[in-house]
């Protein structure tokens, strides 16, 4: 199996935001996240691809939701949460679960990471991280059945790995989330170079993902809860010093879902 970023992954746009990631060759092609089948079967027969895996990352609708029509077309493995409600699972993971996909030489360690759904899971491999809804560029999930800690420790987790890994999540979110991180850190001066960049591949309709885990480490406040402008902006929010990292995360996440 290859541990090489050597194969292709597509970015199929699905409802207003999403992205469906398809990982391809030649022949065959892999899909993250299908919320909806549509753009994934049209992408297909344009491409003349065999579809061979699916992979999801959390129950939320909008990321299996397509799952059981591409079924219907052709009956491939289904990987997902260990503990999530997805019908359509055949290989239910959790962390310490590999995922390989022999069409593509391409093997996943599979993470752990809740906080956005109480069992949400990452796919990690070939320097690349398919994070669905837990990171996104600049921002992370909304905490709609874990907690604030769990969160927390999950986007550790994730600041763990090496810097050059590519980052691709499951939502275009990027420009809102610059513009509260440049609320939280108005003097981040890579921040600042970044908002100009981001802009202008969405001028131009294109994605502005994948991220790298060193370019989040370096500009989204979720991950930069121990650095004092980002303590300071925290702080002020609160009205009182927050008393550890967890508690500055909270604040941030709070913070965003009023913004």
């Amino acid at each position: 199996m290859s541990d090489k970023n050597d194969f292709e992954v597509v970015p199929l746009r699905a409802f207003r935001d999403n992205y469906i990631w398809t990982l391809r060759n030649g022949r065959y092609a892999a899909v993250v996240d299908p919320g909806d089948a549509q753009p994934v079967l049209e992408y297909l027969q344009h491409e003349r691809l065999e579809l061979c895996a699916i992979l999801a990352t959390h129950h939320h609708a909008d990321h299996v939701g397509g799952v059981a029509e591409l079924l219907a077309q052709r009956a491939v493995p289904v990987y997902g949460p260990r503990g999530e409600p997805i019908p359509t699972l055949s290989h239910p993971v959790s962390e310490g679960d590999q995922v390989e996909i022999p069409q593509l030489e391409l093997r996943f360690s599979v993470l752990d990471i809740p906080g956005h759904t109480r069992a949400h899971i990452a796919y990690y491999g070939a320097n690349s991280l398919f994070c669905g809804d837990t990171l996104f560029a600049c921002g992370c999930g909304r905490l709609f059945e874990g907690t604030a800690p769990q969160m927390a420790a999950s986007l550790a987790k994730l600041a763990a790995l090496p810097d050059s890994t590519l980052v691709y999540s499951g939502h275009e979110y990027t420009l809102a989330n610059i513009d509260f991180a440049r609320a939280v850190e108005p003097e981040n001066e890579e921040l600042k170079a970044r908002a100009a960049s981001e802009a202008e591949k969405r001028s131009r309709n294109r994605p502005t993902l994948p991220s790298t885990i060193g370019h989040e480490k370096r500009t989204n406040p979720f991950m930069r809860c121990l650095q004092p402008a980002v303590i300071a902006s925290a702080d002020k929010y609160l009205g009182a010093r927050a008393g550890d990292p967890v508690q500055v995360f909270a604040a941030l996440r709070n913070w965003k879902n009023a913004y």
